[in-house]
């Protein structure tokens, strides 16, 4: 059992690491490829919308990713990464 000591040090933000399977996906392709979109990125790993929408929901709220509207279509969010993945 850790100590409370060590408890107390951990970061707010859960680590990439901990985060699910399509949440990684979802970082390392916005890593290679730039800002996108939620439906380009379904596009770009084969995942379900819904799905990416929750990892992109997860990185967000992690701190991982930042969305902006887009000013081509305001109906669409620009999705980009916020901080490095290492």
């Amino acid at each position: 059992m850790p100590d409370q000591s060590s408890l107390s040090t951990q970061a707010p933000s859960t680590a990439l690491h901990d985060l699910p399977p399509s949440a990684k996906l979802v970082a390392k392709t916005l890593e290679y490829e730039g800002d996108s979109t939620q439906s380009a990125l379904a596009e770009s790993t084969l995942l379900p919308v819904r799905t990416v929408r929750y990892a992109l929901t997860q990185l967000e709220e992690n701190g991982f990713v930042e969305s902006r509207i887009s000013f081509m279509d305001a109906r669409q969010r620009i999705y980009s990464l916020e901080a490095d993945l290492d």
